[in-house]
């Protein structure tokens, strides 16, 4: 692993009840870039992401995230991880949810109040943080997660698709959000199977039947294809004619 190199994945292969998800993935990712995962629903993202978070285990292969083989409990801190189903307390209003989390990741005091207040601004949550979550929409759960995934500054955001429910103005601040934090150096991982997402990352892995089928920048996958959009890119990398 070079000292750029902050995500590895060695030959990886899953199984869940002797079914293959992921089939020999070898990728790398570099510090502080936007990575983007593409590929449709049941096509192997969230069970890699899982994987490289350390939620999961490889059947066989090797995982590294800044040099630690994973899983690996002393990483979590290096992490933040918004996951596609909301890790929420109903039961709590956001800022409690907030200030629980911040707590976990080791922030107190004035840097806690601070870190509140700037990543429910960023999700545009400020004026709703006394609500009970659980008279959160469902749009508003999903930006509340991010705020989380966000709070402790983490070298590495990997965020199982973060825009999911949210309207098109903030979805395209947060991802301002997310050039901005890779080029402070935090690293990025996004999965999304939305193509106009997937052009804004710096490198794409196509994602399909649990097989990396390309890798390679937005720019490039389509040149190597052919291709005026990456969906066009995507299903000949996959051999689906049109």
């Amino acid at each position: 692993m070079t000292q750029d190199t902050c995500i590895r994945i060695e030959g990886v292969n899953k199984y869940f009840d002797k079914k293959s998800v992921l089939n020999d993935i070898r990728l790398s990712i570099s510090r502080s870039e936007v990575f983007g995962l593409l590929g449709p629903s049941g096509s192997g993202k969230t069970t890699l992401i899982k994987l490289i978070v350390g939620i999961e285990r490889a059947a066989s292969g090797d995982l590294y995230v800044l040099n630690e083989k994973m899983p690996n409990l002393s990483m979590m801190h290096k992490i933040g991880y918004m996951a596609q189903s909301d890790a929420l307390y109903s039961e709590l209003t956001a800022v409690q949810n907030l200030d629980f989390f911040a707590s976990i990741f080791g922030l107190k005091g004035a840097i806690k109040k601070q870190r509140i207040a700037e990543v429910t601004e960023l999700v545009n949550l400020s004026h709703d943080l006394n609500k009970l979550v659980i008279n959160y929409s469902g749009g508003m759960k999903r930006r509340l997660s991010l705020a989380i995934a966000m709070l402790h500054k983490p070298e590495i955001l990997i965020l199982d698709e973060p825009t999911v429910g949210i309207d098109p103005v903030l979805r395209q601040s947060i991802w301002g959000e997310l050039r901005r934090l890779s080029k402070n150096g935090t690293t990025v991982l996004v999965t999304t199977h939305v193509m106009d997402e997937a052009e804004k990352c710096d490198h794409l892995g196509m994602i399909r039947d649990g097989r990396l089928i390309a890798i390679g920048s937005p720019e490039e996958l389509k040149q190597e294809s052919s291709s005026e959009s990456l969906e066009q890119a995507f299903l000949k990398f996959g051999g689906v004619t049109a």
